[in-house]
């Protein structure tokens, strides 16, 4: 009997009347809603305009789904088209199956669409929501919790996943929480890229190559531990393997974008500084610089003001001192027939 474990739910699906409201469902939407809104933050904080993230975004979303959802079924087409399989599920997305190799992959695409109608640079698009991406995947990988799906080998860690499902060949038991692993390893790898960025001010797509490096580098040997059926070259898991080569891509693209292109864009979107926003910055800054103006004047007036009042002073001694100098005439007359009586006597 275990003492402590992390427990799964007892379903994954709620009911508002006839309509269903899936964990999973909410899950990916929660995380969607995360990337757009930091992204939106790191956009603007570059230099871009509000709003430009999630126009972008209205592009990438659904390819990135489709592309998710396509990589699953390509690479688990037997859970779909082997006898006895019902092709239909295919497209029943809220039951999981995204492959995150195809949402990124085909999701670029969306969003290199979606750039050029903006007149954006896709790299630096990318640079600014590559974190977002990074707690997206850490809020969706719970919907696997809600469906009980994508699970590790058996343990009897204190923090093992009580399997209680046995539907699509699962055998209860206690697991360890793949879902749970990669989820932290996400937070960690958004918090990187955020450093990362503001340390060394990485631009020209080198964030996102960082995320995508990190996130790989975790993803092997979490891939590794899980116990779901999935295809193996040389023994080792499909995606293991496309872990590593995404990995190595990375690495090389950030040693060489580092080369070639040191520091960061001076424009990541033109026409920006000339949004309301900035107009009304400019006009407080305008103001601020008419005051400033006005207390100068006003400033060179007090000391003009100062000068003329000193010049008079000085003036006014000046006159003082000669008139002092010089004596009066009617001293002069006195002293002068003083003078004249003395002789005479």
């Amino acid at each position: 009997m275990e003492l402590a474990y992390i427990p799964s739910p007892s379903h994954g699906v709620l009911y508002l009347g006839p309509v269903p409201l899936r964990a999973y469902a909410f899950c990916i939407i929660i995380g969607v809603f995360l990337a757009v809104w930091l992204g939106n933050k790191r956009w603007i904080a570059r230099g871009g305009r509000p709003g430009t993230v999630a126009d972008i975004a209205v592009w990438a979303v659904p390819f990135g789904l489709v592309g998710g959802r396509l990589y699953h079924v390509i690479t688990d087409y037997e859970l779909y088209f082997s006898p006895g399989r019902d092709w239909v599920d295919a497209f029943k997305v809220w039951e999981g199956g995204l492959g995150i190799w195809g949402a990124i992959a085909l999701g670029a695409v969306g969003a290199w669409i979606g750039a050029r109608r903006m007149g954006v640079a896709l790299p630096a698009y990318a640079d600014a929501v590559a974190p977002g991406i990074a707690f997206a995947q850490a809020v969706g990988r719970w919907g696997n919790w809600f469906n009980q799906e994508l699970y590790g080998h058996e343990t009897h860690l204190p923090w093992a996943l009580h399997i209680t499902s046995s539907e699509g060949g699962r055998v209860p038991g206690y697991y360890h929480p793949t879902f749970l692993y990669e989820s932290l390893w996400c937070v960690g790898v958004g918090f990187l890229v955020i450093w990362a960025d503001r340390r060394f001010k990485l631009g020209h797509g080198r964030a996102f190559a960082l995320y995508v490096a990190a996130y790989c580098s975790g993803r092997a040997w979490i891939e590794y531990m899980r116990v779901d059926d999935a295809h193996h070259i040389l023994g080792v898991r499909l995606n293991v393997w496309t872990a590593v080569v995404v990995f190595l891509l990375a690495v090389t693209y950030l040693v060489l974008s580092a080369r070639r292109r040191p520091g960061r864009e001076a424009v990541v979107e033109r026409g920006a500084a000339d949004d309301p926003a900035g107009d009304e910055t400019e006009s407080e800054a305008g103001t601020e610089d008419e005051t400033d103006a006005g207390d100068g004047e006003a400033k060179a007036e007090g000391a003009e003001g100062k000068d003329d009042a000193e010049t008079k002073v000085d003036v006014t001694k000046d006159e003082k001192a000669e008139e002092g100098a010089k004596p009066e005439p009617k001293a002069e007359a006195v002293v002068k027939d003083t003078a004249e009586s003395g002789k005479k006597g």
